[in-house]
């Protein structure tokens, strides 16, 4: 039996601070944002999904909405799906630019194989897999929907492919509205798939 779980990327974030927002309250979509959540919408409707489920903050529920109406469902919430905790939340973290000039803050950095300056690889990687084998058990035969974030997204694909959790950032194949899927056959995944509906966009946005 083949069940498919899909790992959405929220759309793009209305952000004129560039602050890493994180976990934050309040931070929404943008008109961009908005389409890419339609395209998306567009490119699934076809799809065999049966079950809708998003991190609960804001830009995830949005992204999820219009998919979760095209195929009259709800949107449900897994708090594992959240963000990735991090100590820089609410402040601008571009290269060359804000907190990582300061050298209050190079502590927090010692470490880039944890990360030091967040939650650990390893906790996001284990929470995402228990959100993906729910959301796979929900939609049993039929396909899921998972509306998360970058970071998450992308240590969960790491840890599935066995691969280290620590990595450039730079270098992430998750953009914003992008699809990674995974392919089940019974409880064994057998395939990832990734694919931009919407698009491609710089894996280093702020935020995520």
């Amino acid at each position: 039996m083949t069940t498919i779980v899909h790992l959405l990327r929220h759309g793009e974030v209305h952000n004129p601070e560039g602050i890493l927002y994180g976990r934050l309250p309040g931070f929404h979509l943008s008109e961009r944002g908005r389409r890419q959540a339609l395209t998306v919408a567009e490119a699934v409707a076809a799809h065999d999904i049966t079950h809708v489920v998003a991190s609960p903050l804001q830009r995830a529920q949005e992204t999820a909405a219009p998919i979760a109406a095209a195929h009259r469902l709800d949107v449900q919430t897994d708090e594992r799906l959240i963000e990735a905790g991090n100590m820089f939340e609410g402040q601008k973290v571009a290269v060359g630019d804000g907190v990582l000039r300061q050298p209050r803050h190079w502590s927090k950095l010692r470490n880039p194989f944890l990360p030091s300056w967040g939650e650990p690889y390893v906790e996001i990687a284990h929470r995402m897999l228990g959100a993906v084998l729910r959301a796979r058990s929900k939609a049993e035969g039929h396909e899921a929907l998972c509306v998360s974030h970058q970071l998450p997204i992308w240590t969960l694909r790491r840890f599935l492919e066995a691969k280290p959790l620590w990595h450039d950032p730079r270098r992430r194949q998750c953009s914003l509205a992008s699809l990674t899927s995974l392919v089940f056959d019974g409880e064994e995944l057998v395939k990832i798939v990734y694919s931009e509906p919407a698009g491609a966009t710089d894996p280093k946005v702020t935020g995520a």
